[in-house]
């Protein structure tokens, strides 16, 4: 069997490039970084690949938002080849910043009919960087990047991750379409376990309490797919819980054999099986 060939996508500032690339390669794939320059120069380097991954970390510095000067490069000049790259049936995910660039970019939304956006990646409500251990539940079948997945526990790191819609009727297609395809979801540990109105509080309209939704997402969305679930955006960490060692709490027994965020990559890699 070939293994897919993964295209790690790093501009200055991305930071999760390498250990992004180790997930790809330990889910069996063939993983590569490529600087953004490059891709610009020869853009038809895209076709060599199955997978194109954005990885997190803070694009150009974000000096004019969370992913704004990367998504602006990527729908300028390279939105035809990356479209085409999507059509042939390819997948794209996005990482924290990444999700931030695709959703920039519009490959993960496109525009609404006035030339706006329908959703966007905003100031987390508690106005501060968040960087916390948060639990998690995959909403449906769309996307194959969780496929077989029920629920994770992953690291998050982000100041703008709070996911919004334009208007209510919006956030309602994109539930009834099955995109929002990761959500926050209460802890079952300890004493900071949620209380069970928390736990019913998972509806389109309800947001659960801070920190158990880290940055106050509509409908606790922690992961979005675009309308053929093969491109994937979502703010917490796979990468970072890899290994059973990566759990903050491993030594305590706590965890699975493996970091829950293998899968991910697992998924990814076998999609092309």
């Amino acid at each position: 069997m070939t293994k897919p060939r993964v295209l790690i996508l790093r501009a200055p500032g991305a930071n999760c490039d390498v250990e992004t690339a180790y997930a790809f390669e330990r889910a069996g794939g063939i993983a590569e970084r490529v600087h953004v320059n490059r891709l610009l120069e020869s853009p038809a380097l895209v076709e060599q690949y199955q997978v194109l991954c954005l990885p997190g970390g803070f694009s150009y510095g974000d000096d004019l938002g969370a992913g704004r000067i990367l998504g602006s490069q990527i729908q300028h000049h390279l939105a035809d080849r990356l479209a085409e790259f999507k059509e042939r049936g390819k997948l794209i995910l996005g990482i924290c910043n990444g999700f931030q660039i695709l959703m920039k970019s519009g490959l993960l939304l496109p525009p609404a009919g006035d030339g706006g956006p329908q959703a966007t990646l905003t100031w987390n409500r508690s106005g501060k960087f968040e960087d916390r251990w948060i639990d998690l539940r995959v909403a449906g079948t769309k996307s194959p990047f969780f496929a077989g997945i029920e629920s994770m526990y992953l690291p998050v790191a982000h100041a703008e991750g709070q996911f919004v819609t334009r208007d209510e009727a919006t956030l309602r297609r994109l539930d009834a379409a099955g995109q929002l395809v990761l959500r926050y979801a209460p802890s079952q540990r300890g004493a900071k376990a949620a209380t069970p109105s928390d736990a019913s509080a998972a509806g389109a309209a309800d947001v659960l309490p801070y920190p158990v939704n880290p940055n106050g997402s509509l409908a606790n969305v922690a992961g979005l797919c675009d309308d053929t679930g093969r491109v994937c955006g979502l703010m917490p960490h796979p990468e970072r819980h890899i290994d059973r060692t990566h759990h903050p709490r491993w030594t305590r027994g706590e965890g699975r054999p493996e970091g829950d965020g293998l899968a991910v990559f697992q998924n990814a890699v076998r999609y092309f099986d």
